[in-house]
């Protein structure tokens, strides 16, 4: 990309009518009120809001208590949209979710009773603690926008997003996640363990958790709608593109790597990268936010060879790592 491609992308406007100067600083208050209650990660808190803005779906990956939760609720918070908190069990099951028809006698037919699924943001709480078949009926919702009882397709609500948590499958009473319902993830995130200092203020400060149940909502549904909007309008150079393509490829012809990134994981990667431009206050997507979110986008979406897809913590970190080898060598455009 020259310099004149990136001077005249920063003059358009993107699609949407939200302009990268207004969507960097919409980027910054949200930033600011989820920071409050999780302190010490705004890496971290950045990459969600670019999911958000992407239009996907999150997944927060690691041990018990370390912020996945407080996350979630965080976003959730900051924005002033219905939200719904679901506790994944082993006994929970799919109408638990969707919602269920029932026998109405005073009217002598059936009604709906929606469930949880519809509302805009979705906190799926250990999501890996439920089995298989419950975890399913998360398929249609997140890839389509709609889920289907008793043979009718429901809408959900626009924006919607859903937000999981999960333990590392090492851990008793988990069920991996299959390689269908992880590629529905747009990202996948570690939140790890705070800083000392933070860990100190959290001690002695008593937690977090007075600053969450204070934290009020400072932007309404028509901000993500136009801010997703704007996203999708970002710039994209042909050199980036190519870029883009040149790392997929990377994962589909290495020895390590039996099953490689799909082209919806490409697809993925361009689509946050241009999330993260806008979020920064660019028109135009760069290199760098192909090559930084590599790793949360694609990981999940390989298979290594000889293991089996979605394993535990030692499989994850090892297809990060192998992701990460990858994207080091493929030429950066100019």
């Amino acid at each position: 990309m020259t310099p004149e491609d990136g001077a005249s992308a920063k003059k358009i406007t993107p699609l949407g009518g939200c302009t990268p100067e207004e969507a960097r600083r919409l980027a910054e208050s949200l930033d600011s009120n989820i920071s409050r209650a999780l302190r010490g990660k705004q890496e971290i808190v950045e990459l969600a809001l670019a999911a958000l803005a992407a239009g996907g779906h999150l997944l927060l990956e690691d041990v018990p208590g370390v912020g996945k939760t407080t996350l979630a609720q965080a976003l959730a918070r900051s924005l002033d949209l219905a939200f719904a908190r679901v506790q994944f069990t082993s006994d929970l099951l799919p109408g638990d979710i969707t919602g269920v028809s029932i026998y109405d006698q005073s009217r002598a037919s059936f009604l709906f009773k929606p469930g949880p699924i519809f509302a805009n943001l979705i906190l799926a709480d250990e999501i890996n603690r439920t089995t298989p078949r419950t975890q399913s009926c998360l398929l249609e919702a997140m890839s389509e926008g709609q889920v289907s009882v008793d043979g009718v397709a429901r809408p959900l609500p626009a924006p919607f997003m859903v937000l999981a948590t999960q333990n590392p499958h090492e851990h008793a009473g988990t069920y991996p996640l299959p390689e269908s319902q992880l590629d529905r993830f747009l990202l996948r995130l570690s939140v790890g363990y705070p800083a000392a200092e933070v860990e100190r203020e959290l001690l002695l400060g008593g937690g977090t958790h007075e600053e969450l149940m204070h934290l009020r909502p400072v932007a309404s549904a028509q901000d993500v709608r136009r801010l997703q909007g704007a996203a999708a309008g970002v710039k994209v150079a042909r050199e980036i593109a190519d870029y883009v393509l040149a790392i997929a490829a990377a994962t589909r012809n290495t020895p390590l790597v039996s099953l490689g990134a799909s082209p919806r994981g490409a697809i993925a990667l361009l689509g946050v990268a241009k999330a993260r431009a806008l979020l920064r206050g660019r028109g135009y997507v760069e290199p760098d936010d192909v090559k930084d979110l590599c790793v949360p986008v694609l990981a999940h979406r390989i298979t290594l060879s000889g293991r089996g897809p979605g394993g535990g913590e030692i499989e994850r970190l090892s297809a990060e790592r192998v992701v990460r080898d990858l994207v080091e060598q493929v030429p950066v455009p100019e």
